[in-house]
């Protein structure tokens, strides 16, 4: 029996016809976004309540009139719609969407004229399409080798197989002169879990030497398997560079960081992008090197690096100056150039609540022109990274704007920039918002995209969160299917996407992404898809569209999507962080600003 059989097919076909291909999925959801909007309403109120939910609150079914209903305007979330939209922003002569280039402002272009043609507003605070922004390209002439000298030995590593070095300094010079290497574990001080690797060592111009990931084996520290922000490379570096230290060098191994080494010699090489640089502490580089070089490093001291991985397991370790020094000098150049959100909106149709949104993000970027793979091919197109996000929420968008009557809150879609180069265009309109930190209700977001077809899941990245779980959770077990916590949780994915930026500035979010159960596949089938992806594709030029793509997860994530933002944007109240979350703090002040 089909999964969706459970719900009456004579009504659903009598609401939305007959004959399309997903018309089982796009099944009649009315019972279900009222009780989803009193979810959200009361925060904790479990599935079954009987309080009512107010008029308002759940789309109105006219179809004996003729007029569109909600279910109708699901219908424009639809496979051709997406697909067009991925093989455009993906094909070459987009060149990548590298920030600050042509082909980041052609495919700009595209995505406002085909917000425009959805008949959206313009969203940025000057009446624009786009919300620009600066940013700094910074290009290091990375050396061939580098070396480091102790104890009577001395050691060169490779640029690319064994090490890569970037500029942590928007100068024309990176430089490090006779620098001591120190290994400060994890390098994280996380007072709330009463850890803090420095202890008060004098790091001033050492060079940190630092494990990948956080702690992860008790639950009840650093979250256990779950990978928090102290785990992420971004995190590492600008701890060593509250230290005073000169620089920082991360040990790379694909299970501490998500991801194999092919990924930062192609992330890391070329021209790296940042904001520009204000008052922040900086170290003069940041580097990644492999296990095994930083296994030889630490044995020029004596010492064994798995044993200094052991004694870093535990709350008494203190940093450890290896006796090895190193220089490294590095010719930066810099370049202004600037990119941008794209913004399309909504305007919400109650008088009192259209001043607050929910916000759907994907961002549009990707890395542009850089390293050729073996066959020669430069180009790193990003299809699934993130062209199929920003068709999804394109398609949302499409579908929300069909409805008979806009949602009580305004509805805004974002297209951010420079994902890629450490959430920057997400980072930027969290600073500056079209509508303030306490006033947006919620933000849902899509990085990447399921080309491999249906499940019998999903996967919700900060499902536990806030309480736009139940939510979520309801509309997703009307569809069948299952919702998930983050099923590589111990690859930090709530941090390393744009929910990440609206979450520190107090707005619940989410990250919505592929479930792994595929329908009338074998178990283990989809992780293998996933593992063959992120080892073979992922910040790849080979990240290419192919027709052979099956969009059909594709339209019920965006459902889900479609739904759950309908829900909230009509609900009484604002969705809440879960108390004690880390985020918490971040909302209530957010809300106490409203009324300064």
């Amino acid at each position: 029996m089909d999964r969706y059989d459970k719900l009456s097919r004579r009504t659903v076909q009598r609401v939305i016809g007959p004959g399309e291909k997903h018309t089982v999925k796009k099944i009649q959801l009315i019972t279900v976004i009222a009780v989803a909007t009193s979810l959200v309403a009361c925060g904790k109120q479990e599935p079954g309540s009987a309080e009512a939910v107010p008029e308002s609150s759940a789309p109105v079914v006219e179809n004996d009139s003729g007029n569109t209903t909600a279910e109708q305007a699901a219908l424009q979330i639809e496979d051709a719609f997406m697909r067009d939209i991925v093989v455009e922003i993906s094909d070459d002569r987009y060149e990548g969407r590298g920030p600050g280039t042509r082909g980041d402002e052609a495919a700009r272009e595209y995505l406002a004229r085909q917000m425009e043609a959805l008949g959206l507003l313009p969203g940025a605070a000057d009446g624009s399409w786009e919300q620009a922004f600066d940013l700094v390209g910074i290009t290091a002439s990375q050396p061939d080798s580098w070396t480091f000298a102790g104890h009577g030995n001395s050691m060169t590593l490779k640029q690319w197989d064994e090490f890569i070095v970037g500029s942590g300094v928007q100068q024309e010079r990176a430089s490090v002169d006779g620098a001591e290497v120190v290994f400060v574990g994890y390098g994280i001080q996380a007072p709330e879990y009463d850890w803090d690797d420095y202890k008060g060592a004098d790091l001033e111009g050492k060079i940190l030497l630092m494990m990948n990931n956080d702690p992860d084996w008790d639950p009840e520290l650093f979250a256990g398997d779950t990978r928090l922000w102290y785990g992420r490379w971004d995190y590492k570096y600008l701890s060593a560079a509250r230290q005073g230290a000169a620089g920082a060098i991360i040990i790379h191994t694909a299970p501490s960081a998500g991801y194999p080494f092919q990924v930062v010699q192609t992330s890391w090489t070329g021209v790296q992008f940042e904001l520009p640089a204000g008052d922040e502490p900086r170290s003069q580089i940041n580097a990644w090197v492999t296990e095994d070089s930083a296994r030889a490093l630490v044995a020029m001291a004596g010492l064994d690096l798995d044993e200094l991985r052991e004694a870093a397991f535990n709350r008494d370790f203190e940093p450890v100056p290896l006796g090895v020094t190193t220089s490294i000098d590095m010719a930066v150049d810099l370049q202004k150039v600037q990119s941008a959100n794209v913004l399309g909106l909504i305007k919400g149709s109650d008088p009192e609540l259209r001043d607050e949104a929910v916000i759907f993000t994907a961002h549009h970027d990707h890395l542009g022109i850089a390293t050729p793979n073996e066959d020669g091919d430069a180009i790193y197109n990003g299809a699934m990274d993130n062209a199929t996000g920003v068709a999804q929420i394109l398609a949302i968008a499409r579908a929300l704007k069909a409805l008979p009557k806009a949602p009580r809150r305004s509805v805004l879609f974002a297209l951010v920039g420079a994902e890629e180069q450490g959430l920057l265009g997400s980072e930027y309109y969290a600073a500056n918002p079209t509508f303030p930190a306490g006033k947006i209700a919620a933000n849902l977001n899509y990085d990447g995209g399921n080309i491999w077809g249906d499940t019998h899941d999903v996967t919700y990245i900060g499902l536990g969160k806030s309480s736009i779980d139940q939510v979520m959770t309801l509309i997703a077990e009307e569809q069948g299917r299952v919702v998930k916590p983050d099923q590589f949780a111990d690859k930090g994915y709530f941090y390393r996407s744009d929910q990440f930026s609206f979450a520190k500035i107090g707005v619940p979010a989410m990250y919505l992404d592929t479930g792994t159960d595929f329908v009338d596949r074998p178990p283990g089938w989809g992780k293998e898809q996933l593992d063959h992806y992120t080892e073979v594709n992922y910040h790849q030029p080979s990240d290419e569209y192919d027709p052979s793509w099956t969009f059909d997860g594709m339209i019920d994530d965006a459902l889900l999507g479609f739904w759950t933002g309908l829900a909230i944007a009509n609900a009484d109240e604002i969705p809440t962080w879960t108390p004690g979350d880390e985020f918490e703090a971040a909302r209530i002040e957010a809300l106490q600003a409203l009324e300064e």
